[in-house]
């Protein structure tokens, strides 16, 4: 159990990072832009290698498939409840200018929302025997940093307190770190199909977010640059997945 908190607490520790270089100075839009790319295509990696992939290997496209739909809706549901709640009705030629924050806010629930089920799957191969799996890990700490980083920025830029943005950040990789000791205790119990299903789930509520907020927010940020460090990101984790 020690060893997954330790892991878990190593693969979180991206989430604090991040968010302390997002509130260290005002970086440009260019550079969260470019950030956030870089994450899109590590993230899209995790998600055909060492979600789905791995997932229809361990309980079958099934139940990868019930994991994508439950993972996307609820990904899809909560990031609308959160917008309802914190955003406050504006009216007049000013509402489209003002800085909301919703970027960020969707960036931490998508962090939030995919890193316990990733940080589960990462606990169940250790309590299996296998292993920590130096792909799932790598994949996890570097698509986490860019989340962090253009949350925090984006937040900040929203006129969010320092105190308020790290606190939620903390909260967020002391949840997935425990996450991983859940996965760990899983792993004894946890069929294949329950596995393949909590891969589906960590890779839909990805892709939602990916195409709701994160790959929009790049793209608008960093300009025509986005697609090619995008496939960078994809490239780098993709050769990473293949190191177990």
């Amino acid at each position: 159990m020690a060893e997954a908190l330790g892991w878990g607490a190593l693969a979180a520790s991206s989430l604090i990072f991040g968010a302390l270089l997002g509130l260290a100075r005002p970086w440009p839009e260019r550079v969260v832009g470019v950030v956030l790319a870089f994450g899109a295509g590590a993230l899209i990696s995790a998600v055909s290698f060492d979600l789905a992939e791995e997932g229809v290997q361990l309980g079958g496209g099934d139940s990868v498939a019930f994991g994508l739909a439950v993972g996307a809706m609820t990904y899809f549901l909560a990031d609308r409840a959160v917008e309802r709640l914190g955003q406050p009705e504006r009216i007049g030629p000013s509402a489209a200018r003002a800085p909301t924050g919703d970027g960020g806010t969707a960036l931490a629930l998508g962090a939030f929302l995919d890193g316990i089920p990733e940080q589960m799957v990462l606990g169940i191969g250790l309590g299996a025997g296998g292993g920590v799996s130096v792909g799932l890990l790598a994949a996890i700490f570097i698509s986490n940093l860019p989340e962090a980083v253009g949350s925090a920025s984006e937040m900040r830029a929203a006129g969010r307190t320092r105190a308020v943005i790290l606190r939620l950040w903390v909260l967020v990789a002391v949840i997935c770190t425990f996450a991983t000791a859940v996965g760990f205790g899983l792993a004894d119990v946890a069929s294949g199909e329950l596995q393949a299903a909590i891969n589906g789930f960590a890779a839909g509520a990805l892709l939602v977010m990916l195409i709701d907020s994160m790959i929009p927010e790049a793209t608008r940020q960093a300009g025509r640059v986005a697609g090619l460090v995008t496939v960078l990101g994809f490239a780098v984790a993709a050769g990473l997945s293949s190191v177990s």
